[in-house]
């Protein structure tokens, strides 16, 4: 947290909130086993006492009365249970009460990088717009393809705040092209801030919802989500999907996303970059090829 007061860059905050992230999973995990050791201990001296109580009562002299014969050999078992259970109940107490403590710490601190996280970027997008060069090229004489030069630095940041009014979890999320599965492409999501990790692949609508859902951080990789308006109301959703040296423009259709867009499709997207262009919020150069 002192890294991010600090300084006034993005990355830095960044690196330092994943560094935060790594060390919650770590902690939760401790407590966890902590946990679980204190219940395999009672667990194991239940099973303890009972082997004894068996043992001593297999090995008493018969008596005619079979239950005054095993209460004096009971008695203590049950005393030293109690005992040990009574420990034992006392640590898991201050384990709650210490990993309650733990929580409130890191959830503090997640809150406290997120508020500083938001104050910049919107700082940043007012004092220096990001840049867009919007690449136009025809693919017959009703349909385009759509793309949009490689940004760099905290554009990708800027321009998902713009564009859907949420941080990205990441810094460095618009180039990551990582995969857990050599035999799957890069996910769209990444398995944090809410998104588990069966979800990280969703279909379009999904993947929708999720960029519509409420929360301050997108846990995006590898686009940008842009809604654009239609005419005669509602909105369609576009993604820049990052390729290399551009960003392709693609809109949701069905289950999947489509890159050949129509002419009133790649008229409404450049519109509405330019719209935000004419509102002063980002600087857009548009090459027709």
């Amino acid at each position: 947290m002192a890294r991010v007061r600090g300084l006034e860059t993005l990355e830095p905050a960044y690196d330092a909130w994943l560094e935060l992230r790594r060390a919650y999973a770590a902690s939760h995990a401790r407590f966890q086993e902590e946990r679980e050791r204190l219940e395999q201990q009672g667990s194991f001296l239940v099973g303890a006492v009972r082997a004894a109580s068996q043992e001593r009562a297999a090995s008493a002299e018969p008596a005619p009365a079979a239950e005054p014969a095993l209460a004096p050999v009971d008695a203590p078992m049950r005393d030293f249970l109690r005992q040990a259970e009574e420990k034992l109940t006392r640590a898991r107490e201050t384990l709650a009460k210490d990993e309650a403590e733990s929580e409130a710490r890191y959830q503090a601190a997640f809150e406290e990088i997120r508020s500083t996280l938001r104050d910049r970027v919107r700082r940043y997008l007012a004092g220096s717009p990001p840049r867009l060069r919007l690449l136009l090229r025809k693919v017959g004489a009703t349909r385009a393809i759509l793309h949009l030069e490689r940004v760099s630095g905290d554009a990708p940041v800027l321009l998902l705040y713009l564009f859907a009014g949420r941080i990205p979890s990441r810094h460095g999320f618009l180039f990551d092209d990582s995969t857990e599965d050599v035999s799957l492409s890069p996910a769209p999501f990444y398995p944090e801030e809410g998104v588990v990790p069966g979800e990280v692949r969703p279909e379009a609508p999904a993947l929708v919802a999720r960029v519509l859902a409420p929360g301050e951080v997108l846990p995006v990789k590898g686009f940008l989500p842009v809604f654009v308006p239609r005419p005669e109301g509602g909105e369609d959703f576009f993604r820049l999907l990052q390729r290399g040296p551009v960003m392709e423009v693609e809109v949701a259709e069905g289950p999947g996303f489509r890159g050949v867009l129509t002419r009133e499709e790649s008229e409404r997207f450049a519109g509405h970059l330019l719209r935000l262009k004419l509102e002063g919020k980002l600087e857009l150069e548009v090459e027709a090829g």
